[in-house]
Parts: structure tokens; C-alpha cells; sequence
């Protein structure tokens, strides 16, 4: 077990429903980190885009993308996370996939599908909770809608790490500020977000705002706003383990059963 997790977030534009392009733009930029990293973290649908078109762009777990995210985490030594559109047994997934250097994916199909854009009506939503323990640090990933629900996203289970990836329009901004950064005050973890930037094809503005919260709601990162970047920010056990022992909140939560 290691006291610290060092955690790049990528903060692009995407390709409209482009996944080839996509691949091309993630290798380099994942290529061109030179500092030590243990997980790097990618937006929602980052071959694709916020796309209620998942024919257009949908793969198998057997297909380019996974394959180049093993080689690319292979060869950095490197977990790498981020969701796409998958097709399995006649239905379309909003997936996300979190890449083991050692070729083991594990996968969270995204429960909160967005019934405003009509995610609903063509993606299948998922029902299952994953926590990955990697390198030590217990992380649960989640996927963009899943943030504006806090009983989802609740530490009934324990974890270090929370973990969202999205596609996050400017009109409602502030509501993934606020809503991250109580997620991390809330459950006393670190809380990541990752969101794309640019115009998409529906003329959708995302503005970026990815971000990482420490166990106090604290900002960690520095990442501009509306412009692609990419950010190291090194988690730490002890960070969380003092201030779970100082600041006992969590021994008052409540006990619930999620149906």
C-alpha cells in the first residue's frame, strides 16, 4: 500500500462522433505526460461526445479503443479511466472502463441516464456499484448525471476516491461546482471531476471545470476554464485517514438500504 496516488486529469475537446480522431488526440496527449502517474483520468464518451447516436459510434469491449487504452496504460504503467459507448447483447451502455496496467478492465455502466437529452430512451442505464482498490486507495467512479445524486453516490461502502467523468454544459455549471464539491465535504473523500471542453454538434457549450477536492471540500487544481489542460495532483491516505479520525462525521451518517 502507498500513502500517495498521483492522479492527471485530461481536460479536451472532442471530436464529434469521431472515435479515430479521438484515439489519435488522446494518445498524444497521453504520450506526452512525462511525470510518474498512477491513474489518468479522461471525460465522459471522450470518443464521441455527449452522442444520442450511439450507432454511430459504438464499439464491443473487444474493439480499437479498449485495445489502444491496455496498450497506452501497459506502456505508461498507468490505470487510465474514462466512459464510452459500448454495445453489448443488443443493447447500448454509456460505460465506464478503468484500465489496469495489466490488461484487467473494470467496468460502471452509468445508472443515471440523462432523460432530459433522451439518454434514456437509447442507452441502457446500469444498477451495479464498482469500488476499485488500486494501488491502496479504494476509488468509486461514476458518470456525470450520477453526481446530482447524492444517495448514489453515498459512502455506505468505504472508499477514498470519488470519481466522475462528464460531459457538463456552461448553462448549469455552477450546479457541478457546488455539487463536487459537496460530494467531497460530504462522504470525507477526495473528490474528481472531469469534464470536457468546446462546442459540440448540437451547439452545447462545455466550459471544463474539472477539478479536484481534497476531504474538506478544498480545491486542489488550477486547470482554466474553457481551454484544454492537463493537471498532476497527488492524493494522500494520511490526508484522509487524520481527518477521518479528527473530524468523526461519518460514524453519524445514516443507515439506508438503496432499492
Amino acid at each position: 500500500m502507498q500513502d500517495q496516488l498521483n492522479i492527471v486529469i485530461i481536460q479536451s475537446n472532442l471530436v464529434w462522433e469521431n472515435p479515430i480522431q479521438n484515439r489519435l488526440n488522446f494518445t498524444k496527449k497521453i504520450n506526452a505526460i512525462s511525470k510518474e502517474v498512477d491513474v489518468i483520468v479522461l471525460p465522459e464518451m471522450f470518443t464521441s461526445g455527449f452522442t444520442m447516436h450511439p450507432e454511430a459510434v459504438a464499439e464491443t469491449m473487444k474493439g480499437e479503443t479498449i485495445t489502444l487504452l491496455k496498450n497506452l496504460s501497459q506502456k505508461k504503467e498507468a490505470a487510465i479511466v474514462g466512459s464510452l459507448v459500448i454495445k453489448e447483447e443488443g443493447n447500448y451502455y454509456n460505460r465506464l472502463v478503468f484500465v489496469h496496467p495489466n490488461g484487467l478492465v473494470d467496468t460502471y455502466d452509468k445508472r443515471h441516464t440523462f432523460t432530459l437529452a433522451g439518454e434514456s430512451k437509447v442507452y441502457k442505464c446500469g444498477n451495479q456499484k464498482l469500488i476499485i482498490n488500486y494501488k491502496g486507495f479504494n476509488i468509486r467512479p461514476l458518470v456525470c448525471y450520477d453526481l446530482r445524486f447524492p444517495v448514489w453516490s453515498r459512502i455506505t461502502e468505504d472508499y477514498d476516491v470519488l470519481l466522475y467523468v462528464a460531459n457538463w454544459p456552461k448553462a448549469r455549471i455552477k450546479a457541478w461546482d457546488t455539487l463536487l464539491q459537496a460530494r467531497a465535504i460530504e462522504n470525507m473523500s477526495y473528490c474528481i471531476g472531469v469534464n470536457r471542453v468546446g462546442l459540440d454538434a448540437n451547439n452545447y457549450e462545455y466550459p471544463g471545470h474539472s477539478a479536484v477536492y481534497n476531504v474538506l471540500g478544498e480545491s486542489l487544481t488550477n486547470l482554466k476554464p474553457n481551454k484544454e489542460g492537463i493537471e498532476l495532483v497527488a492524493l494522500s491516505k494520511t490526508h484522509i485517514k487524520i481527518t477521518r479520525q479528527k473530524l468523526r462525521f461519518l460514524d453519524d451518517a445514516d443507515v439506508f438500504t438503496l432499492k
